[in-house]
């Protein structure tokens, strides 16, 4: 079944959701949240990247969000690192000579749930490469590397805060897989770094886990489970408002309790 394509330039309000990792357990705990909003039909539904490895089940990550993705047509998403490197190292993009990618996904990306959750072995590709969907093969392959809003840019790591946002931005919509290693998907430091100064939006990543999400001027950090333990966090704007797998709505200001939308008003005159 063809994919539809994903958007990558979205306007209005947004539901970003940290990296999943296959826990599809609490990726269902938020949608059912998000589902909710009296705003939901209006509301475009933003995945970070990092759908796969780590957690218990890639492929069921992935099938759920194609299902999303044509129930919900403002759904988009973008792509990790561990996307990045699942298409390299099984040849489904290229990647440069030396490179070798298929065994540094095997050996240092804690790829075995992604192969165990196709039911191939662990560690074989061409087992796996064959157990692969023809639509998840699509939908990894044509991950956008960011996704643009008029006040937001999601980016799976985020900014290189010394390269000129233009720049960065041509890379990125270029999306060159021969790319060894993308900075924007792959460099830890960019997490913690404050955009460029050129940059007009504020920056929104995962990648790196942290305790809570952090909300900083013109950055915002979502990965609050890193696939391992911890709460799937879902960030709505521009509330600034954290729906949690594990907890109540949160205010990005006072951490207390909160409705989980708010009645239509100027912000949604200004984001419709």
């Amino acid at each position: 079944m063809t994919v539809p394509a994903l958007k990558t330039k979205i306007q209005g309000p947004i539901a970003v959701i940290g990296d999943v990792h296959g826990q599809i357990d609490k990726l269902q705990v938020v949608l059912e949240k998000l589902q909710k909003l009296p705003d939901y039909q209006q509301r475009w539904i933003v995945f970070i990247g990092d759908f796969v490895d780590r957690g218990p089940d890639s492929k069921g990550a992935i099938d759920l969000f194609l299902d999303l993705l044509r129930e919900h047509p403002r759904t988009t998403a973008i792509a990790g690192n561990h996307e990045f490197a699942m298409c390299a190292a099984l040849g489904w993009t290229p990647s440069r000579d030396g490179s070798n990618w298929g065994d540094r996904w095997v050996k240092h990306y804690n790829s075995d749930k992604t192969f165990a959750s196709y039911g191939a072995k662990v560690g074989d590709l061409d087992d796996l490469n064959g157990r692969v969907p023809a639509d998840h093969r699509e939908l990894l392959m044509n991950l956008p590397w960011c996704v643009e809003h008029p006040q937001l840019l999601f980016v799976h790591a985020g900014l290189n805060p010394n390269v000129q946002f233009a720049m960065q931005m041509r890379i990125l919509h270029q999306k060159d897989p021969s790319l060894n290693r993308p900075e924007w998907l792959c460099e830890r430091a960019f997490v913690e770094a404050d955009p460029p100064r050129d940059c007009p939006l504020t920056v929104v990543s995962g990648h790196v886990r942290v305790e809570e999400v952090q909300f900083r001027p013109k950055r915002i950090l979502i990965d609050t489970t890193g696939g391992e333990s911890g709460n799937l966090s879902c960030v709505l704007m521009p509330e600034k408002k954290v729906i949690s797998s594990g907890g109540q709505t949160t205010s990005a200001a006072t951490r207390a309790p909160v409705e989980a939308a708010p009645a239509k008003g100027a912000w949604w005159n200004l984001w419709a």
